[in-house]
């Protein structure tokens, strides 16, 4: 059975490892029995117990061979393709009960090893001294060998030594006395290494379990990414999966759709809620019936005339003229209802869907589909399974990205942006660790701008070289302020999007900027997010000169995208930061706590520091804390703030616990 903290497919292969090391320990260990047992039935008869000295090595003989047997014959369990669940708890059974089998085993060759006792008058024969010898030699050797699964060593060693220790005993007399009381702290001693020995077996097969599952399950999905982007640049104007138009097909049908004269047509957006879960829990051959039905779907509850799409992933698209039997809302909420009705392949609930809609006349398809996203990305902040029509409100959104994007390059060229600083905690969240360096724009119209919409719209104005550098000066200028204080341990991290790495030497102007201002390459850190996993060739290069020059490099958002195990060393990771999504209300998840536990395992496996982001209360803090988490960064240890702030509060924390 899993011990606790293991999963069922997890504690499986562990134990398939566990019978695979006492296998091959029992098929060792037999001759070194045998020859023991044949050397006692030798001194049997030297001493005149002949008849008994081979009944008894025959016995021996007997249960070794059944002992050898065990090991060899066939087990459905020590096979592990892909399978079904019934087939895999069938092939789990039989791990144990080969297992509860080669305990029983060694329990009984324990017996026949206790039966020396009657080889040597109960230990008071002038051959004891040397049975006594044999049968710890070969207890020891038996726990030695049995360092896999504790149970077997324990069963085989249990009964020859608690009979010595009897006899002894029996027998009477100060010096058998202690004898007796020493060969039985002997077999708590060995007992307890049993234990131990087998803890650590289990230990570093869990490792071994947990990243060969980690791996495979990246390269699936590195896979099913590279392989569905080919798939889309093969396919013309219509999906090869669903059978409904591609983005490029839609786009021509809409385009003449919306040039016809007549009502204003209604344009929606879909994208499929929990279907990453979907993918990740039962596979993406389920995953794309899924898509298949969905789509079969939507044509059913469609009118006659509307066009369908699938834009790629789980996004759909429709264009439709709304009618008084089917006005926009109705048909939104007939869509959703349709796509949560339950599907074969698992429980109700687990999928279902947003819609952003754009009922307009006279804009350009571009247009509708850029009202409709901003739809419904409201639609998807709201909640599962809503709508959102674009309105006056969104309209205000929508516009505050294009402004951003006209006004970038004024607010660079006149300071409007600002480089803020939050702390990374060290030492449980009792001293600054780090820095990472967040952009901020006060935007005169629209307020603050996220950073996300700051970084796409430099993207957009082809700025993004020009918001590295003004970044990277304010970066400089932290680390300048840090090395004038005296400071050489307060690494500063600034955030680098996958367009950035890809498309501008990053390397070359971040090397070139450091050497030019005399400061050390190993008190920067490069943030990049787990996209860029998406293409390692492309941005390799330029992180392994990063890496080489000593600038470290972190990988953000850890566990919710595409890096695989190769990808870390590829991308020559130092450092990962497990996902905020996974931080928040981990105090109240097993799951989160066990995925975890998993990363910082892994951390510690590969060589590599682990941060936790987005700590925001002090139930989550408690919790990693007691998980051993080693950086910790969120609202609840410390705020963003401007760099003289940021820059004080670091260098205050230092001087407090100085």
């Amino acid at each position: 059975m899993p011990r606790d903290g293991d999963g069922p497919d997890l504690g499986a292969s562990i134990r398939r490892d566990q019978l695979e090391a006492v296998r091959r320990s029992v098929q060792q260990a037999m001759p070194v029995n045998a020859l023991l047992g044949a050397t006692g039935a030798l001194v049997a008869a030297q001493a005149g117990h002949g008849g008994a000295g081979l009944a008894w090595f025959a016995l021996s003989s007997a249960i070794n061979l059944a002992r050898f047997g065990l090991c060899r014959a066939p087990c459905p369990g020590l096979v592990a393709p892909e399978a079904s669940p019934p087939w895999q708890a069938r092939a789990a059974a039989c791990v144990d009960r080969h297992l509860r089998l080669a305990t029983l085993a060694a329990f009984l060759s324990g017996l026949v090893w206790s039966l020396v006792a009657l080889l040597c008058e109960g230990y008071t024969a002038p051959q004891s001294l040397f049975y006594l010898v044999v049968t710890c030699g070969i207890t020891a050797g038996a726990v030695t060998h049995g360092m896999a699964y504790a149970a077997i060593p324990a069963s085989f060693i249990t009964p020859p030594l608690l009979t010595v220790a009897g006899c002894l005993a029996w027998a009477g007399g100060f010096d058998r006395t202690c004898l007796a009381l020493t060969t039985l702290l002997y077999l708590a001693a060995l007992l307890r290494s049993a234990v131990e020995t087998e803890r650590g077996f289990r230990r570093t097969s869990r490792l071994k379990n947990e990243a060969t599952a980690l791996a495979r399950a990246r390269q699936e999905a590195h896979a099913s990414a590279s392989a569905l982007a080919d798939e889309m640049r093969r396919r013309a104007t219509h999906d090869a999966l669903t059978g409904l138009m591609n983005r490029a097909g839609f786009a021509q049908a809409a385009e003449a759709r919306i040039l016809r004269p007549g009502p204003a047509p209604c344009l929606m957006l879909l994208d499929l809620d929990g279907f990453k879960s979907v993918n990740d829990v039962y596979g993406h051959s389920t995953g794309d019936r899924v898509l298949a039905e969905v789509a079969q779907r939507l044509r059913r509850t469609l009118p006659p005339e509307a066009l369908a799409a699938r834009f790629g992933g789980d996004e759909f698209a429709v264009l439709y003229d709304p009618s008084a039997e089917w006005p926009p809302a109705d048909l939104a909420a007939a869509l959703i209802g349709v796509v949560v009705e339950r599907f074969e392949s698992f429980d109700a609930g687990r999928l279902g869907v947003s819609i952003g809609l754009c009922h307009a006349h006279g804009p350009s398809l571009t247009q509708m589909l850029s009202c409709a996203d901003e739809a419904l990305y409201a639609a998807k902040a709201a909640g599962r399974d809503r709508f959102r029509i674009f309105d006056e409100g969104l309209r205000g959104r929508l516009e505050m990205r294009r402004d951003s994007e006209r006004d970038l390059s004024h607010a660079l060229a006149e300071n409007g942006l600002a480089v803020w600083f939050q702390p990374i905690f060290g030492e449980g969240g009792g001293r600054v660790a780090g820095l990472e360096a967040l952009v901020r724009w006060n935007h005169p119209v629209h307020g603050w701008v996220p950073p996300g919409e700051i970084v796409a719209a430099a993207a957009r104005a082809g700025l993004t070289e020009s918001l590295l550098r003004f970044i990277l000066e304010q970066v400089c200028g932290a680390m300048q302020s840090l090395r004038a204080a005296g400071v050489s341990d307060i690494r500063v991290a600034m955030n680098v999007s996958p367009r950035e790495m890809a498309q501008i030497p990053v390397d070359e102007i971040v090397l070139d900027r450091l050497r030019t201002l005399g400061l050390s390459p190993s008190l920067l850190e490069i943030e990049i997010t787990e996209e860029t996993a998406l293409d390692i060739e492309a941005v390799q290069g330029k992180l392994l000169a990063l890496s080489r020059a000593g600038i470290r490099v972190a990988l953000d958002d850890f566990g919710i995208g595409y890096s695989s195990l190769a990808s870390l060393r590829q991308l020559r990771a130092g450092r990962v930061k497990i996902d905020r999504s996974l931080v928040t209300g981990l105090s109240a998840s097993d799951d989160k706590r066990g995925l975890i536990q998993a990363v910082l395992g892994l951390g510690r496996a590969l060589g590599l520091e682990v941060v936790a982001e987005g700590v925001e209360t002090a139930e989550d803090l408690v919790a990693l804390r007691a998980l051993g988490c080693p950086l910790l960064q969120g609202y609840h240890l410390g705020r963003p703030a401007p760099a003289d702030h940021a820059l004080r509060q670091a260098l205050g924390c230092r001087t407090d616990a100085a």
